[in-house]
């Protein structure tokens, strides 16, 4: 079954624009992990910046990517409200991706990918941005692949993200092999 959209994927029809490394992401996650956690309470188990913004010294679209984490993502009734109150806006869900749920803001641009407390994928996602943090070779590898894949003309900015994957999927292996 395909992801429930509520819009349509975004278009874009040209290359993707990387912005060079700007420390006020940091600051701007901040702000929104107060906000969610106002929001939300203790209902939000983990709230953690993810995504090359929360690389230090990667290009990035300058979007903030968020992981939270909640008890049970599928009970939207449990946690979307208290987010589209604070100003974020629910996007879509993917059922039979993890029960995923997606929101955002413009301003600054955010990206909050809702996930139930244990699911594996946050951990992954968590492995990919550590492993980007401390391993320069790691990094200046992915950031070459950003860069090669940006420059093209995509017709979806998620045909960008998907051209990644390969590169992504090496890089969280490595650093799963180094864990043992």
């Amino acid at each position: 079954m395909a992801p429930e959209f509520l819009h349509p994927p975004v278009r874009t029809d040209a290359p993707v624009r990387l912005a060079e490394p700007d420390p006020q992401w940091a600051a701007h996650y901040a702000q929104q992990e107060g906000r969610i956690r106002a929001a939300l309470g203790p209902g939000a188990l983990q709230v953690e910046h993810v995504g090359s913004t929360s690389v230090p010294g990667l290009a990035a679209k300058p979007v903030i990517d968020i992981v939270l984490v909640v008890t049970d993502s599928a009970d939207e009734a449990g946690y979307v409200p208290d987010l589209e109150a604070a100003g974020y806006e629910f996007q879509f869900r993917e059922p039979e991706g993890y029960e995923h749920r997606f929101l955002r803001d413009h301003h600054p641009a955010v990206q909050v990918h809702v996930f139930s407390a244990g699911c594996p994928e946050v951990e992954r996602m968590r492995l990919f941005r550590d492993r980007l943090r401390s391993r320069s070779d790691e990094r200046e590898l992915y950031q070459r692949t950003k860069r090669d894949l940006a420059a093209r003309q995509w017709a979806y900015v998620q045909d960008y993200a998907d051209a990644k994957s390969d590169v992504v999927e090496g890089i969280i292996s490595r650093a799963e092999a180094d864990r043992r």
